[in-house]
């Protein structure tokens, strides 16, 4: 079925041309796709926008997407990281073709081909070590080497084989190869392993195997079992393909799949390499693979990102065929355009200086009606406790204010939104440190919603919380994890020399309104003037609630370039 654009929208992609063009002339009735983890980390940001491809163009063209496990290092992978896949998956709000698959599915079916192709002449195993076998390979210039086991009788070879698979060969010492060719210009096929001896347990099989077969093997032939119609890769396989189709082609396959390549995911001030952010987590830069300065999918779930913004984010950078560098602010921005609209707003004092209404009564705690989304009447209104002692922040005032200075000062009358009109009277100070500790103020009674009876303007407008019933909480001020765009930029330099010691600032003290303490998990709410904030579920107790910041309200590096 062809995929119907809206009237106005982008051209379709390259991946998405060709899918339709198969679906036309008949060549398939439907695409079957797939999304292809290793269960060996945490997934990030890249691996969303290949879940967004994946998955998006079977919703669009009434197909069908596997989500498939390549479970083939056993020595690496874990079901912690299966069951942290399935739920980013699923957090993204896409559901696979009935039920999970792994590649472990079929290790029988691949230890078959592959006795197959020995049969054939077309496999050998191979007893030269590691360093040989970099020897043997040779260069990009130079021709590699026959191996001196590349012409043994199939007969030993399967019996090899066997022996490899029964446990009764130390690591290293064999592996299964594919015989093609020694001095092709594509490294990728001078002869590659096809199987590894590897004496680990297996978190699905256990025991039962001894050998496992490499990811180019068994990713071609786990599409054709799975009925794939087009294998979306990145770009880093593209020399890969070759083997890809050998494979298929000498088993002479009933399904032989398409793969296409596309430009991986660049993004500026952080880091892709799955390598380089397990190193971060196990030496302590960050705390965790879901810290929210990751851009893991868990760290920013954890962060308040919401799916309708990643989605939203890789459609925007659509696909393309060479790689590039996205601004950081391309998904920042995509982050607030969806909170702007579906955020509550709510309020909350980082840096609180109490503020004390010398004409308030002493012991009435009035309720005020705050807008819970301006642009949304139909989300209504909350009730914000008004007293005779606030917090404003501490940057809201000014001692000695300049010219078009609107907030808090000597001589200045602000509103207090959706409070009342507020004139200064004094200030105090420390005595020993000179930091401004309260402010006096009088306040208009009959300008209650910050409109004054007698019509006249007031041009400042701050937030506040009643200092009797504000709610202490602290608050995580996260910021990008590097402070230059592209930390691998200078090989010569440790990309960790990068780090942005300002990514995380713990503001301690910081004082809520007591509707915050109602939010519920997950959900991100804009603090009015301050940004987009939401509660941390892992540092937060019952005792202490911990907010993370999603977002500023507008990019501040780009003001500071």
């Amino acid at each position: 079925m062809e995929n119907k654009e809206d009237s106005g929208s982008k051209p379709l992609d390259f991946i998405r041309q060709i899918i339709g063009d198969d679906l036309k002339t008949g060549k398939h009735q439907r695409p079957v796709t797939r999304f292809p983890p290793e269960p060996n980390g945490f997934l990030h940001i890249g691996h969303a926008k290949s879940i967004c491809l994946n998955f998006g163009i079977a919703d669009e063209y009434q197909g069908n997407c596997n989500l498939r496990f390549d479970d083939t290092n056993p020595s690496k992978e874990e079901m912690a990281y299966v069951n942290s896949i399935k739920k980013d998956v699923e957090w993204l709000g896409f559901t696979w073709s009935e039920k999970e698959r792994y590649a472990s599915d079929y290790f029988q079916q691949l230890f078959d081909f592959a006795s197959a192709l020995i049969k054939m002449g077309k496999a050998y195993v191979c007893e030269l070590n590691a360093e040989q076998m970099r020897e043997y390979r040779g260069t990009l210039t130079d021709p590699g080497k026959k191996s001196p086991y590349r012409d043994r009788p199939a007969e030993e070879n399967l019996e090899l084989f066997e022996k490899m698979k029964a446990g009764q060969f130390r690591e290293g010492s064999h592996v299964l190869r594919a015989k093609i060719d020694m001095e092709s210009p594509n490294l990728n096929m001078r002869d590659p392993v096809l199987y590894r001896i590897l004496n680990v347990e297996h978190h699905r099989t256990g025991d039962t195997w001894k050998i496992y077969p490499m990811y180019d093997y068994t990713h071609c032939l786990s599409d054709m079992i799975e009925g794939i119609t087009h294998s979306l890769c990145t770009l880093e396989f593209q020399d890969h393909r070759p083997l890809y189709n050998w494979v298929l082609e000498t088993l002479e396959t009933h399904c032989h799949p398409r793969q296409i390549e596309f430009a991986r995911l660049n993004l500026s001030y952080t880091v892709m390499s799955k390598r380089k952010l397990l190193r971060m987590v196990e030496d302590r830069h960050v705390e965790s693979w879901d810290d929210p300065r990751m851009l893991t999918i868990s760290g920013l779930r954890r962060r308040g990102y919401t799916p309708d913004s990643i989605r939203n984010f890789c459609k925007t950078i659509g696909v393309g065929k060479s790689d590039s560098r996205i601004e950081m602010g391309v998904l920042e921005n995509e982050l607030r355009n969806d909170l702007n609209v579906s955020a509550n707003r709510k309020v909350c004092v980082l840096d609180p200086l109490k503020v004390i209404i010398d004409n308030y009564p002493e012991d009435l705690i009035e309720e005020v009606r705050g807008k819970n989304h301006p642009q949304d009447p139909d989300k209504g209104t909350r009730p914000l406790p008004f007293s005779k002692e606030l917090y404003i922040e501490r940057n809201d005032f000014m001692e000695e204010p300049p010219k078009k200075y609107f907030r808090l000062g000597p001589g200045k009358e602000v509103r207090l939104k959706y409070g009342y009109l507020v004139q200064y009277v004094s200030h105090t100070k420390n005595k020993e440190s000179g930091e401004i500790e309260e402010i006096h103020c009088t306040y208009d009674p009959e300008s209650k919603g910050g409109f004054a009876p007698d019509g006249r303007k007031v041009k400042g407008t701050i937030h506040w919380v009643s200092a009797a019933k504000g709610v202490p909480v602290t608050v995580n001020m996260y910021d990008r994890l590097f402070k230059v765009e592209n930390p691998e930029a200078d090989k010569a330099i440790d990309f960790l020399e990068h780090l942005n010691p300002q990514s995380k600032v713990v503001l301690q003290g910081a004082i809520a309104e007591p509707g915050l303490l109602e939010l519920q998990p997950g959900e991100t709410v804009q603090f009015e003037r301050q940004g987009y904030f939401c509660i941390d579920p892992v540092e937060s107790t019952t005792d202490n609630i911990v907010f993370n910041r999603t977002v500023t309200l507008r990019d501040s590096w780009e003001l500071t370039k």
